[in-house]
């Protein structure tokens, strides 16, 4: 049931979070999928529902024509479409999905949100022992992600140094300080989440939101994320990512090599400053991440360890 591909979307937040000057283009996709990529939502929609009129059966069409409908704030029709969607296939999806977020504001995604984890447990797809706590993480899961696409599509379309991307991150920044403050307060009451209390979708919610932050969460979640790598409920990549941002946050070189930065002058992405150029592949193994070489092949970096 998910839309994007799951790579484009990594791409995409790491340039995004580092200042990358253009984001990367979205794959290709439908007619309707490539509108909703250039925010074409009306364009989006017609196209979806000539999908849907010549295959009523195609459960990611549908559910992408009910998320169109959510931008579009056609929620009586958004619902109605949801509920095809869940029925022709039924998945978590929905629950963390970003273009869901204005529907998540109408009094009807209660009884929808709860009529679909009905539907998960009875199917065993879904087992979680804490409820309220994994609610909630979805809901901060689906808006630390919502509106990154619309950020990159701004910056493919006026440039990423444009008042109008400007304005879309001072929003963005707002919607951040809310989750974080949501997920603090959580986080005292119950403790970081777990995977076996709310899920790895939620526990994933949490860590995004913490990863996102400007006000230090990262280093104040630092050991309860660790621990979850240790558990297995977090790939290492995950750890080494956050332990990088928040020296990245702070201006100081990172550790791991996971962040880039947008140079200028020479108009290209480069590498963020190391902590120890010779040591990185060392620290790297130590988690087991591929040497940093390897891994910056695919942002088309060059990078050569130092000895």
């Amino acid at each position: 049931m998910a839309k994007r591909g799951g790579f484009f979307v990594v791409v995409l937040l790491a340039a995004l979070g580092a200042g990358l000057a253009q984001p990367p283009q979205p794959p290709a996709g439908s007619p309707g999928e490539r509108l909703r990529n250039e925010g074409d939502i009306p364009g989006a929609i017609a196209e979806y529902q000539k999908a849907y009129a010549q295959n009523p059966g195609d459960p990611k069409n549908v559910y992408n024509l009910a998320c169109a409908l959510s931008i579009g704030r056609r929620l009586d029709e958004c619902f109605e479409f949801l509920a095809k969607a869940v029925a022709l296939e039924s998945s978590l999806a929905p629950l963390i999905e970003p273009d869901l977020v204005t529907a998540r504001l109408d009094k009807r995604w209660t009884a929808f949100e709860g009529g679909l984890m009905a539907k998960l447990e009875a199917g065993a797809q879904l087992s979680v022992k804490d409820v309220e706590y994994a609610k909630a993480l979805w809901k901060l899961r689906a808006w630390d992600q919502a509106f990154f696409l619309e950020v990159g599509i701004a910056g493919r379309k006026i440039g990423m140094r444009s008042s109008v991307v400007e304005a879309l991150w001072a929003f963005k920044f707002m919607v951040q300080e809310r989750n974080q403050a949501e997920l603090a307060a959580l986080v005292a009451r119950k403790g970081w989440p777990r995977v076996r209390e709310v899920g790895s979708e939620a526990a994933m919610g949490a860590y995004l939101v913490a990863m996102h932050s400007r006000d230090g969460a990262q280093k104040k979640y630092l050991a309860d994320i660790k621990r979850a790598c240790q558990a297995g409920e977090l790939p290492w990549v995950r750890y080494a990512n956050i332990y990088d941002r928040a020296l990245f946050n702070e201006n100081k070189p990172q550790r791991y090599g996971t962040h880039t930065k947008y140079n200028e002058l020479t108009k290209k992405e480069e590498l963020y400053p190391l902590e120890d150029e010779s040591k990185v592949d060392e620290w790297r193994k130590e988690i087991g991440l591929e040497p940093l070489e390897e891994y910056l092949r695919q942002f088309n970096i060059v990078f050569k360890p130092g000895k």
